[in-house]
């Protein structure tokens, strides 16, 4: 275990308690050609003793990981997509009111949420690294800025549009290390009544289900709400509100405003009660975490074994980020999985990261039934298994590893 840095967000210091080994950026999907180019680091995990942010040990260079070859959309999956346009409907009954208003996205991808405001009406700009994704939005006619955020893209922005309402940022924020920038610039770029909405997932809840995966390169922090409304008060900033999330396996949406700009939420102080009941930073139960990821893993294995010794045929459903700490961390190759299927274009005919097993249209998996499917979408579960009945009807079988290994 290497000399542990200090957190990015306070200085305090950090006390490692999970190493998934060497890894491949999640996103990276790799063809023969470029597999000697493949680039690993390592996936550690710490807390801050001070401040309680969880963090990566160990950062990978942002360009590294968004760049225009980025193959995330977020309209790919039906239940992300109503879920930004309902929050995109909120906004306009509730922030979008005034004189005028503006609207700013950070991470705004394929504009999947900012299309519904710009069909309003609304004046809206959406700011991204991914030139991919950035011109897929403005083919929808979404304002979008290739570029990361930061305070001096706050600055471009106020001087050309004014200061923004709303400014939201839905699974980005956990990605970006350096967050002193970025709060520098929502503080200026923020009106003085408007609020900054970000939602990401929530450690708590990786910690009640299992879910190690949700651990990977691009989410560098794992939000509670006690870490938010520390971090919200380095930046004059207060966290006003919290709601729990269903999608993508747990998250929470944090609102924060200027300090003393509006009344707190009393829902604050009981998910605060409800993270020290659990003990989210306390070394028990971290330590416990990492414990439970070793049995999943040794599970997993296993079983995947005595499935191929068997003759069984198993094939992967969704070639998700996540999924990369799975297979890299179990050591699950081709040996084990036959193929991993999805709906993502810019992923089939390549190989997994670091795994290197083939990925192949959802019609592969349909054309001739696995035995098994291990489900890497899990957070997708319910939308999936609707979506494959015929799976199912055929006999086969899926399997899940969170929060632990089972067999449905």
């Amino acid at each position: 275990m290497s000399e542990n840095p200090l957190c990015r967000v306070c200085g305090g210091t950090l006390r490692e308690f999970i190493d998934f080994g060497r890894q491949p950026l999640s996103n990276r999907f790799v063809t023969p050609e470029t597999l000697p180019k493949e680039t690993f680091f390592r996936l550690a995990t710490g807390i801050c003793e001070s401040c309680t942010m969880v963090q990566l040990m160990e950062e990978v260079p942002r360009e590294e990981m968004f760049n225009e070859d980025y193959p995330y959309v977020s309209a790919g999956s039906k239940v992300m997509r109503e879920h930004f346009s309902a929050i995109a409907r909120r906004f306009l009954e509730t922030e979008l009111t005034g004189d005028d208003p503006f609207i700013v996205e950070l991470g705004s991808n394929d504009g999947t949420m900012l299309k519904t405001i710009a069909e309003a009406g609304v004046r809206q700009l959406g700011v991204d690294p991914s030139d991919g994704v950035a011109q897929m939005a403005r083919d929808q006619g979404v304002s979008s800025l290739t570029a990361f955020f930061e305070k001096s893209t706050a600055e471009e922005v106020l001087a050309a549009h004014g200061h923004a309402n709303v400014i939201f940022a839905a699974n980005t924020l956990c990605h970006i290390p350096y967050l002193d920038s970025v709060f520098q610039g929502i503080k200026l770029l923020l009106a003085d009544d408007g609020v900054f909405v970000f939602e990401d997932p929530y450690f708590a809840e990786v910690l009640r289900r299992n879910s190690f995966d949700q651990i990977y390169d691009e989410h560098y922090y794992y939000f509670t709400a006690r870490s938010v409304r520390e971090l919200a008060a380095r930046y004059g900033l207060e966290l006003v509100d919290v709601e729990r999330l269903p999608v993508h396996g747990g998250e929470v949406r944090y609102t924060l405003a200027h300090a003393g700009a509006r009344t707190p939420s009393p829902e604050i102080d009981r998910l605060v009660a409800e993270e020290d009941e659990l003990g989210v930073a306390s070394r028990g139960t971290l330590d416990a975490f990492a414990t439970r990821v070793m049995t999943v893993r040794d599970d997993l294995v296993r079983l995947l074994g005595e499935l191929r010794d068997e003759g069984r045929r198993v094939v992967a459903y969704g070639a998700t980020a996540k999924s990369a700490t799975v297979a890299n961390y179990c050591g699950i190759g081709p040996d084990l999985i036959e193929f991993v299927c999805d709906t993502t274009p810019a992923k089939q005919g390549r190989l997994t990261p670091g795994s290197h097993i083939p990925v192949r249209p959802v019609e592969e998996f349909h054309a001739s039934y696995p035995d098994y499917a291990l489900l890497f979408a899990w957070n997708h579960a319910e939308e999936i298994m609707a979506k494959e009945q015929g799976f199912r009807e055929s006999g086969g079988k899926w399997i899940l590893y969170i929060p632990d290994v089972g067999v449905h």
